[in-house]
């Protein structure tokens, strides 16, 4: 069993910056697979970035590319998600979530979630 809890969020101007972090507690940690998603009002919760076990393999989605940055530090049991250029299309609820082995852009495939945390993005 894996429990998430993320912290970070808040009110932040376009062109601003945030960083998110996932505080994961649990046997193993460094064996899974973590990941962010966000959504929006009245959308799908969508893949924003994920990081392997180890912390060598990410991937992000197409909207963050070059401005989201996941990283993790296994010794504080800790992932984070260092958010730039932040626009308002951003504005959403982000989670945090994780999986045994391999990283995954599916949510359907991450078993254990937080709660959220809630990102607001002002024009």
């Amino acid at each position: 069993q894996v429990q998430l809890v993320e912290s970070g969020g808040g009110l932040v101007q376009a062109g601003g910056s945030l960083r998110l972090s996932c505080a994961a507690s649990g046997r193993m940690l460094s064996a899974y697979a973590m990941g962010w998603f966000r959504q929006a009002p009245g959308k799908e919760r969508e893949f924003v970035a994920a990081i392997s076990g180890n912390g060598v393999s990410t991937q992000y989605g197409d909207s963050v590319k070059g401005r989201f940055t996941i990283s993790r530090d296994n010794a504080k049991n800790t992932v984070y998600l260092q958010m730039n250029t932040l626009k308002p299309e951003d504005t959403a609820v982000y989670y945090c979530a994780a999986k045994w082995g391999v990283h995954t852009t599916d949510r359907t495939r991450n078993p254990y979630w937080g709660q959220g945390t809630q990102i607001t993005v002002s024009s």
